[in-house]
């Protein structure tokens, strides 16, 4: 992390990063500021995604590692953890940066609720994530929550999203009042599975 700063993270990720952060040296021999010289210098690939391939293929390393290497080595926009900047530069459409606003509103009273910021998403968690939201294109927003998709004729169930497992159910929203009663209730089921 650029700053030490963890207020993002559950207690189980700030565990998760450590563990990675501490075993790289151990398990591969070499370490964080060694694999960034190397990456700098022998990675041919310029996009994200194909130097992790390169890692992975050339030095057997896993999608995390890679992850963790390449966010220091390349460090292109916000880092995972500037919140703040990942957010803004996420939720630049208003009518989606206003249901995000709603759904802050609709968990903010939570017991443990951790707030997480990815490129992508931005999570809701207590010691697991509970809950995503994304923008979508022209406006709107996609939830996911964990709780199964029959919770709510509303819901549906989730493919492939960037988010956590955990989260079985989604629902597109188009605007903030569609963060009624009935949503928060089921923020609050998904919570307390959390």
């Amino acid at each position: 992390m650029k700053d030490g700063s963890t207020e993002h993270l559950t207690e189980r990720q700030k565990k998760w990063f450590a563990s990675v952060q501490a075993s790289l040296e151990r398990d591969t021999g070499k370490s964080l500021d060694q694999w960034v010289e190397i990456v700098r210098r022998d990675c041919p690939e310029t996009r994200p995604r194909a130097r992790t391939q390169w890692l992975k293929a050339v030095h057997g390393l896993g999608v995390n590692r890679a992850a963790y290497i390449l966010s220091t080595a390349f460090p292109e926009g916000p880092g995972w953890d500037d919140a703040d900047a990942l957010r803004a530069a996420l939720w630049t459409d208003p009518a989606s940066a206003a249901i995000l606003a709603a759904l802050q509103a609709a968990v903010a009273g939570l017991d443990g609720l951790v707030t997480g910021q990815r490129k992508g998403f931005t999570a809701w968690s207590r010691e697991f994530q509970f809950a995503a939201a994304k923008p979508v294109k022209g406006g709107g927003a996609m939830l996911g929550l964990a709780v199964p998709p029959d919770a709510s004729p509303r819901l549906s169930p989730t493919k492939a999203e960037s988010w956590s497992e955990r989260l079985k159910a989604k629902l597109a929203l188009a605007s903030p009042a569609e963060v009624d009663d009935e949503l928060r209730a089921l923020l609050k089921a998904a919570w307390e599975r959390s």
